[in-house]
Parts: structure tokens; sequence; C-alpha cells
């Protein structure tokens, strides 16, 4: 096996469980509370994202204003260099704030956007769930 680090700088062919993964790409940044992303949507200095999945969008509704991107588009869709960006992927500095359904797959896609280069991209503590229990708005 390869002994070169990975982007993470540990050895790359080292396996390491979910759990280990995640706290080791939550240590590269600052995750943020349901009411401080509420805040920053409201002020224009952040971008929410729903990567959830459509049944789960159905069953537990909408965040108003927030982008609904599926997680298997969400990198050619935020890249402000790609060719298939949307129009709110207008720079690197672009804060991003990704939303799953508990805040586990959304910690894997805000690394993922980091080494785009967005570097202002973090998740949701808690997802979605946490936000309908910070009794914040939802539609539908």
């Amino acid at each position: 096996m390869s002994t070169a680090p990975g982007p993470d700088g540990q050895a790359l062919g080292s396996p390491v469980g979910i759990d280990e993964l995640l706290a080791r790409v939550r240590a590269g940044y600052e995750r943020i509370e349901p009411q401080q992303a509420y805040e920053a949507a409201q002020a224009g200095d952040a971008l929410l994202v729903d990567i959830r999945y459509a049944a789960l969008r159905e069953r537990g509704g909408l965040i108003p204003g927030a982008l609904v991107v599926e997680r298997n588009e969400l990198e050619w869709r935020l890249d402000p260099q790609g060719s298939h960006r949307l129009p709110e992927a207008t720079d690197h500095a672009l804060r991003v704030v990704v939303i799953c359904n508990e805040g586990y797959a959304s910690s894997l896609a805000a690394q993922s956007l980091h080494q785009l280069g967005l570097r202002r991209a973090t998740d949701l503590v808690g997802g979605f769930q946490a936000w309908r229990r910070a009794g914040l708005p939802v539609e539908g």
C-alpha cells in the first residue's frame, strides 16, 4: 500500500471508519448552527443549499429560499469555474451552507466543495431536522 499523504495529510491506503472520517473533515472548517445559518441567509451572506433527496424534501418540506441541488450534482453546480455551474455560483468566496437531513452527508459534501476552492463552504449542524426543531421557517 502507498504511504504517500492524501489530501487530509493521512497516509493513503490507511482505512478509517466513517466516524473518524467525519471528525477529520469537520476539523477542517467551522460548522454552523441553524439560527446562525438562517440569519446569514437573511442578511444575504450565505447561500443555503439543500442536498436531501426528493422523498425527504416531499416528506419534510423545504427551507424557503434554499437552493435545491441533488448531492450527485453538487460539485458540478457550485464550481465557479465549471461549465455546468448555477448562476448563484459566482466565485470561490461564496459562503455555502450545505444542508442534508441530519448533518452527516452535508459534512462530506462541504469538504468536497473545499477541495474545489470554496473555502467558506460549511454545513448545518444537525441538518434539516435541527432546522425544523429550532422552529425556523419550512414550506410544505
